[in-house]
């Protein structure tokens, strides 16, 4: 049986369509007015393109309805059936990507919009668009008008040249009523300040009552100012206005490959390397968005920018970048600029280094990690926390020739009290980038020596007590250990700084996930249990070391009852464990509790003895 085809053509629900533009690809219904002022941007660029010198304004005016006419270059009758009935038709192209209907020679690269449904944005506030137009390509041809509906039905009629006496197009909404807020004079002012607060040609809104408002200005940085000075002057004034922050810096952008410039305003407060900044970008002065991070590698956090470029790509919504290689390169390009911003402060301005460091000093040790150039300039600078104090490493290396980092928070504060008394150099290498760059100390200043932090070095550094004081201690240190030894942690008695410090645990990373896992293989069986198990290492046991100069320590190594000697060992444990400010198992909070309970209820027995017997030895 011969088969057969036919041709058919989709058939397009405008309401439909229109539903998935405003809830799928704009994220609201005030892009309405950003495709109006795009479209009649083009047309004027068209315009220019033919005939240079020709008018080049656009006026909006607001009322009942909300007109947006422009002084570009029109449209024929057979320019709007082309192109206003046919959805996803852009005036700006042809299939082979030049210009079509209008025949003009102007570069593709000039025009704003890409898609050719910009028009249908309208109806997401509107049921009814008119178009009005006359072109300036064709000055014998009759004016037209376009009157389209949200149901898809629309009317094309001639007018003659005289109902539109210059050429151009108004583009005229009758706003709907569960939307008429976006169409407010009000916020029309806002809106067109918004998104055409940057553009080349002049935009005015005109209100209800004849006022007017010139919404676009020239951005400092195209502007000629009088002396470098007042040039910054003006730069942080625009940043300012636009953020809401007065910037510790301003750096200008300036990219000619890229068509691209701008300034980068330094956040004069930190923040965090996970919240990253979102920049402005205009599109030939359209804006296309205000957060898109994606402008700048993710260390440059701090620095929030506004730039207008020519040659970056946006999304089919028209509010984000599209990835590509020209994005990349424009993000690189960028980001070596502001770094080039950062190592001239060194030599140009210490005092602003300074000020930059102590706010955004995470932002600076997140790029010196793998910038060598960078690291040479501002590693002594840069401040660590260090059982000196908080200091850079430049002054702490000049103390300490051999410099001991911590691998986390929680270590640094076990130590830092007792290394600190003992003359011990140690840097907190817990905090994000930080270990890392203290390793690298010996590259920009040679002869100092930088080591990881064990337990063993500090317990190295404490005094041996008295033979006869540790034999005095030694039935109390015998329960102790047996007490403590469940938790993987041995007891011992030294001399140590300062003395109001009883009890110091030392204990490192690696024997707490031993114990982890010990903990974790027995609460498992089967073939986990047997996984567990073959991941077990022999890792030094934690310590806990007594001080023996403390006066409650003293005190504790002459308990003979074991009932008590027992609590007391426990609490000592507990307060050693609190002191290190790591997250407690849960064995360990119940140790805490039966300790306390077992102490209280030891005062109580003994502030109650009977009348005439022997109170019991208080702890």
């Amino acid at each position: 049986m011969p088969t057969s085809e036919s041709a058919h053509t989709f058939q397009v629900d405008l309401r439909g369509l229109v539903d998935l533009l405003s809830h799928h690809l704009y994220s609201s219904p005030r892009v309405y007015l950003r495709e109006l002022l795009q479209n009649a941007v083009d047309a004027i660029t068209a315009r220019q393109a033919a005939a240079p010198g020709s008018p080049a304004t656009i006026t909006v005016r607001t009322g009942e309805t909300l007109t947006v006419t422009d002084t570009g270059i029109g449209l024929t009758e057979a320019d709007v059936h082309r192109f206003l009935a046919t959805i996803g038709r852009s005036s700006k192209r042809s299939a082979d990507g030049s210009l079509d209907g209008s025949g003009l020679d102007a570069a593709r690269g000039d025009f704003i919009g890409q898609f050719g449904i910009g028009l249908l944005a309208c109806f997401v506030v509107a049921d009814e668009i008119t178009v009005l137009s006359r072109s300036a390509a064709d000055p014998t041809a009759p004016a037209v008008e376009w009157r389209g509906h949200s149901d898809g039905r629309y009317t094309i009629r001639t007018l003659p040249a005289s109902a539109v006496p210059e050429p151009g197009t108004t583009v005229r909404l009758t706003p709907r009523a569960d939307n008429a807020e976006w169409t407010t004079p009000q916020q029309v002012v806002s809106l067109a300040r918004h998104y055409g607060g940057l553009l080349r040609y002049e935009v005015t809104v005109v209100g209800p009552h004849g006022e007017t408002h010139q919404v676009n200005e020239t951005p400092p940085w195209e502007q000629t100012h009088r002396s470098p000075l007042a040039r910054r002057e003006a730069m942080a004034a625009y940043g300012r206005h636009l953020f809401d922050f007065i910037p510790l810096d301003s750096i200008e952008l300036d990219l000619p490959a890229a068509g691209l410039r701008g300034v980068a305003y330094v956040l004069p407060t930190a923040m965090s390397p996970a919240q990253r900044a979102g920049h402005r970008v205009h599109l030939k002065g359209m804006l296309l968005t205000d957060q898109a991070p994606e402008l700048l590698p993710e260390w440059a956090f701090f620095v929030r920018c506004v730039v207008d470029t020519t040659s970056l790509r946006p999304t089919a919504s028209r509010e984000a970048l599209y990835e590509d290689g020209t994005l990349s390169a424009v993000r690189d390009a960028l980001g070596e600029r502001i770094r080039d911003w950062l190592t001239g402060l060194a030599a140009s301005d210490p005092s602003l280094l300074h000020r930059f460091i102590d706010t955004h000093h995470l932002a600076v040790k997140a790029l010196a990690r793998y910038d060598d150039e960078l690291l040479r300039i501002v590693l002594p600078w840069l401040p660590f926390e260090t059982t000196d104090g908080n200091v850079t490493l430049e002054e702490f290396a000049r103390a300490h020739p051999t410099v001991l980092v911590t691998r986390s928070v929680e270590e640094f504060r076990q130590v830092a009290p007792i290394a600190s008394a003992a003359g011990l150099g140690v840097v907190n290498g817990g905090y994000t980038y930080d270990r890392d760059l203290v390793h690298r100390l010996p590259e920009i200043r040679p002869g100092t020596a930088v080591t990881d932090l064990d337990p063993a070095t500090v317990t190295a550094h404490l005094d041996a007590v008295d033979p006869s004081a540790e034999l005095r201690a030694a039935a109390f240190l015998a329960v102790a250990r047996e007490t403590i030894s469940v938790h993987d942690c041995d007891v011992v008695l030294r001399d140590f700084q300062p003395v109001t410090a009883p009890a110091l645990l030392l204990d490192n990373r690696e024997a707490r996930h031993e114990r982890t896992r010990s903990s974790l293989a027995a609460d498992s069986d089967g073939l986990w249990a047997d996984i567990l198990g073959s991941l077990r290492e022999e890792t030094p046991r934690a310590q806990l070391v007594l001080n023996h100069l403390n006066p409650l320590v003293r005190q504790a190594i002459t308990i003979a009852e074991r009932g008590l000697a027992v609590t007391t060992a426990e609490a000592l444990y507990g307060q050693a464990l609190l002191l290190s400010r790591r997250p407690l198992r849960a064995s360990e909070s119940a140790l805490l509790n039966r300790a306390f309970i077992g102490l209280l209820t030891h005062a109580m027995h003994t502030g109650t003895a009977a009348p005439g017997s022997e109170p019991r030895k208080e702890l």
